[in-house]
């Protein structure tokens, strides 16, 4: 790889799944890395194959079709996690195996705090977990990753010497993470600098970042590590990740580009897929992004003051440090309409990159023809969320089959549902609320019977006018708890999900939004089938 190559490890399917509430289907996740395969992404971490029987089916998947691609597209790395054990391993390799180029990725933590209070270990017992661990891995695969846990607050002097040992024992990436935020961005050039110089070895391996955003300060961090030397950053779609989140990968592929005559480094993101692929991370999971969120925010290019749209009139770059179209930000005002038919939409969908079997053309295509009756113009945005709310939707256990409410000043909203359940049997069930969601959700409740608590719900329209296609993303924790894997005991807690829907009719979009998030619920705790969500892991880095 030439020296100015800046290699995009992308850790959304791993450690953005540990964000709360983000958790992903096995389906769900295979979308999200064919779309990181088309972004240009060169590391996919595709998930902790130990965390569930599921998570390794996951990955094993991506693996295999991800990772060996029929079409002459790029081949991107496919990476498993795991923690220095060979069950953990074994499993990582298990999954990464069929990858035409497969990767383990295993971490053990070196600061103090981790040692004494987490490990329970001493140093020297670190040392020679890693010198055996990494050993092992490298046995099994001829790329393997490791990372100190907690770097940006480990004794620099004890991370050479591990580091050191990673390398003397096959490592070819070594990752430096700061795990908790910790770091200021001179700090951590610093770090970064001080590694290169000082660890026997490195010059034969790629020095990579892994920065969190608890101060606000994860790309800053990212990018002082990339110009002290290191040339692999670990990053997420949209930032997600524990806590506040990770690197985003857009805030950092776009200040390389943008700054290219400071940083003089490339990638191989197509970046005109930024936006895309930021969106169905976000239907997805179910958090909504930040309207002024850096580059994939609604309002990155919008302009209110008049003294901006003055400047913007006259020339674009006296506001506009990058165009909208580099990240895929524009819209397409093609016209599809009821007169349209299923080849002039295959052909927008295929522009759009999304290469559908005919079964899923004609299933959204039957989608099309309704909202087109009701709405004169068709834009790029009411297919992509077309797209989310028909196709990838988690396995669907109870669906939604009619809603009737009734609102307004005088009485009582009143929502009267019909859902289908996992049987085939339908259920009719009314409900009084505080408006007309509130009232449906107490309807869907009564059948679904599951305590679930609302966490956020958000709403917003794809497109402007009065008749545009709605959206709702919602977050519902469990009141019960749902069987999870925390640290080597296994325990009970509440956890997290979201849910998307997309309508003309915001009620029912929000009733659609609902139901997806608690199929996602009812799918994890296996009650009407195996579990796809077993237990999971939550690892940190």
């Amino acid at each position: 790889m030439p020296t100015d190559y800046v290699r995009i490890f992308d850790t959304t399917l791993r450690d953005g799944e540990q964000s709360p509430g983000a958790t992903m289907t096995s389906a769900e996740k295979f979308e999200v890395a064919r779309a990181l395969a088309r972004l240009g992404v060169d590391v996919i971490e595709a998930g902790f194959p130990a965390a569930s029987p599921d998570d390794l089916e996951a990955v094993r998947r991506i693996a295999a079709e991800v990772g060996n691609p029929t079409d002459g597209s790029p081949v991107p790395v496919i990476c498993g996690l795991a923690r220095t054990t060979r069950s953990d391993i074994d499993k990582a390799w298990e999954a990464v195996q069929p990858a035409a180029h497969p990767r383990i990725h295993t971490f053990l933590a070196t600061s103090e705090i981790h040692m004494q209070h987490k490990l329970k270990m001493t140093r020297a017992q670190v040392v020679e977990r890693v010198r055996e661990m990494v050993t092992y891995a490298r046995s099994l695969c001829e790329d393997v990753e490791f990372s100190p846990e907690d770097a940006g607050r480990s004794d620099p002097l004890f991370l050479y010497e591990v580091l050191a040992v990673a390398i003397e024992c096959g490592a070819t990436t070594l990752n430096i993470p700061d795990t908790v935020g910790y770091t200021l961005p001179d700090e951590f050039g610093a770090l970064i600098a001080g590694i290169i110089a000082n660890t026997p070895g490195i010059q034969n391996c790629v020095v990579s970042v892994h920065c969190h955003n608890d101060l606000g300060l994860a790309t800053a961090n990212t990018l002082a590590g990339l110009m002290a030397g290191a040339r692999q950053p670990e990053v997420t779609i949209n930032g997600i990740g524990e806590r506040a989140g990770n690197t985003a990968l857009e805030e950092v592929v776009m200040a390389l580009q943008t700054r290219r005559p400071i940083y003089h480094l490339n990638t191989g993101i197509d970046s005109a897929q930024i936006t895309r692929i930021s969106k169905l991370v976000s239907n997805y999971t179910g958090i909504a992004v930040q309207p002024n969120k850096a580059i994939v925010g609604a309002n990155a290019f919008a302009h209110e003051a008049g003294i901006h749209q003055d400047g913007l009139l006259k020339n674009q770059q006296t506001y506009e440090i990058m165009r909208p179209e580099s990240v895929g930000a524009s819209q397409t005002k093609l016209v599809l309409g009821k007169h349209s038919g299923r080849h002039a939409l295959k052909m927008r969908l295929a522009s759009l990159g999304y290469d559908l079997e005919e079964a899923e053309l004609d299933q959204v295509f039957v989608r099309f023809k309704a909202l087109a009756d009701r709405k004169k113009l068709i834009t790029d945005a009411d297919l992509e969320a077309l797209i989310s709310d028909e196709l990838y939707q988690p396995r669907e256990l109870f669906s939604l089959d009619g809603l009737q409410v009734a609102c307004g000043t005088m009485g009582m909203p009143t929502a009267t549902v019909r859902l289908r359940d996992p049987a085939g049997l339908m259920h009719v069930q009314a409900a009084v609320g505080t408006g007309p969601v509130d009232a449906a959700y107490k309807a869907i409740d009564a059948v679904v019977a599951e305590h679930v608590s609302l966490l956020e719900f958000v709403v917003h329209a794809v497109t402007e006018g009065i008749d545009a296609l709605g959206e709702v993303t919602v977050r519902i924790q469990s009141q019960n708890g749902v069987h999870t894997l925390d640290a080597q005991k296994e325990i009970d807690q509440p956890r997290t999900f979201g849910g998307y829907g997309a309508d003309t009719d915001i009620v029912v979009a929000s009733a659609k939004a609902y139901l997806a998030a608690l199929n996602k619920l009812l799918v994890a705790t296996g009650k009407y089938g195996p579990a796809e969500k077993a237990s999971m892991e939550f690892v940190t880095q």
